[in-house]
């Protein structure tokens, strides 16, 4: 209680309790008062205004890092591996008959397309679909967003790859200017034109790269929200442009970066030492005593076993004992990469390459990182390979004849397969597919599918091996005889099987 405090309750103690009260509801939380050990940070502005202060700075210190640091390089390796995979984001066409089935025909005809067409999809012709996808990922968590037009039909001077006229342009951030925003007309915030419930109407794009200096130009074009896709990571609500994911581990990671290297400095320079001669103290010791053109330091070749016995009278030899390398270096690097795949939706074991732990650790740790990784496959198909592979269908199915049975309201209808959860132990994993198959509580698609396979594609080569085996009398575990010792014929009608003999015969 302060000076006036005190004097008001000696004079109105009804007006110092209620001056006391108010004071104690200002303070209901103490984390909103700054002091001298709480700074109390508080970010009050829009997600518009805080992205246009920090977007581009994150951004580039973002591809600073992926040029020159290996562990974000590993990192974003990592999330390539996890969400895309090597083969992509598989697309299983799921278009049904009249009758509800699934029209394995046009699955066919309409998978066939889009694995050709995956061959050259983008404009420069210079990646696969999965490569495209991959740069694609890595472009909009490193940069925060990443933008890609939908070139449908006739342009000139481009040439679609396949017979289906569709084709896509990856553009990075910079293509769309971030400080470009003007209420004039339409509002355009940040380059992207938004309607009256900023809702992108469209997109105001460089022509070239902005920072090309072989050909720059500042010409911007217009491109509708219809043909444009925007795949970028936000953090708040009314967020137009990205942000990097690596955002809040970006200053950790540079200090990671030049303590290992300040770390890697003091080791070599510590290693270049060998020993010193020590002679004498400081005050027997004159540069008089060394004569003109005489050799000042004496230098030694070092070997293994080597005695030195021209020791000067008064000099001694000593070792030069070295603290280097760190032996808490690797403790507080641990630690550190530890907070950073916190913020960054990498595990640990993935960023340091340490992968020391019990089967039930790795188990756990892999299982909560993965739904980390199912949440960015799924914004990533949502974002980005469903609108690409729809927009994609809409200009196939122009060059395609369909049959009258099937129902034309499902030829949209898809099922999109990233990378899976790995296995650690296949025994253990497959005892347990086995339990739940057997228990009823799964299906073999969904364990197919756990394995990152295509069911149907499964079936049809199982069908293949069975049919072939069984022609050719070939007998293995995954198609063995029934217990009466006969092998039963796949291609054989029910009516033409022969009936097995009973007990009475």
């Amino acid at each position: 209680m302060g000076i006036f405090d005190r004097a008001l309750g000696a004079i109105a103690p009804g007006w110092a309790v209620g001056r006391a009260r108010n004071k104690m509801l200002l303070q209901a939380y103490e984390a909103a008062h700054p002091s001298r050990l709480h700074k109390a940070k508080r970010e009050g502005r829009s997600a518009d205004t805080a992205v246009f202060a920090a977007g581009v700075s994150l951004r580039e210190q973002a591809r600073a890092l992926d040029e020159d640091h290996d562990i974000v390089i590993g990192m974003l390796d990592k999330l390539e591996e996890r969400v895309i995979g090597a083969q992509g984001i598989q697309v299983e066409p799921q278009p049904l008959d009249v009758n509800g089935k699934l029209h394995e025909g046009v699955a066919a005809q309409i998978s066939a397309l889009w694995s050709e067409w995956s061959v050259r999809p983008e404009v420069t012709g210079m990646f696969t679909r999965p490569e495209a996808e991959r740069l694609a990922l890595r472009s909009a968590l490193r940069d925060g967003e990443i933008f890609t037009q939908l070139v449908r039909g006739p342009v000139a001077g481009l040439k679609h790859a396949t017979n289906v006229p569709f084709s896509l342009e990856l553009l990075e951030a910079d293509f769309v200017p971030m400080s470009l925003s003007s209420n004039a007309g339409q509002q355009v915030r940040q380059g992207v034109i938004l309607d009256a419930w900023g809702k992108p109407a469209g997109y105001r794009v460089y022509k070239y790269h902005p920072a090309n200096m072989t050909r720059f130009s500042a010409e911007l074009k217009t491109v509708s929200a219809d043909s444009m896709l925007h795949l970028a990571m936000r953090r708040r609500l009314h967020q137009v442009r990205g942000i990097s994911l690596l955002h809040g581990v970006i200053k950790r990671l540079s200090d990671i970066k030049d303590y290992e290297e300040s770390e890697r400095v003091a080791a070599r320079i510590a290693a270049a030492f060998g020993f010193y001669i020590k002679r004498g103290d400081a005050a027997t010791f004159s540069d008089d005593d060394w004569k003109p053109g005489e050799q000042k330091y004496r230098q030694f070749d070092i070997a293994p076993g080597m005695i030195i016995d021209d020791l000067a009278p008064g000099e001694d030899l000593g070792m030069v004992e070295s603290n280097r390398p760190n032996v808490h270096l690797h403790e507080f690097r641990n630690g550190q990469l530890r907070a950073a795949a916190a913020g960054s939706r990498v595990t640990y074991s993935s960023i340091a390459r340490d992968y020391n732990g019990t089967y039930s650790a790795q188990r756990q740790e892999l299982v909560e990182g993965q739904e980390g990784y199912n949440v960015l496959q799924q914004w990533f198909v949502g974002q980005h390979a469903r609108p690409v592979y729809r927009a994609w269908l809409a200009m196939a199915l122009l060059t395609m004849d369909l049959p009258p049975d099937v129902d034309r309201t499902t030829l949209f209808n898809a099922t999109y397969l990233g990378p899976v959860m790995p296995w650690i132990d296949p025994i253990k994993e497959a005892s347990a597919w086995k339990a739940i198959l057997r228990g009823g509580a799964g299906t073999e698609a969904e364990w197919i599918r756990a394995r990152g396979q295509s069911p149907q594609e499964v079936k049809k080569q199982r069908l293949r091996e069975t049919e072939f085996n069984r022609k050719n009398g070939l007998v293995f575990d995954s198609d063995a005889a029934n217990d009466k010792g006969a092998m039963p014929d796949a291609t054989a009608k029910p009516d033409d099987k022969r009936r097995e003999p009973d007990d009475d015969d």
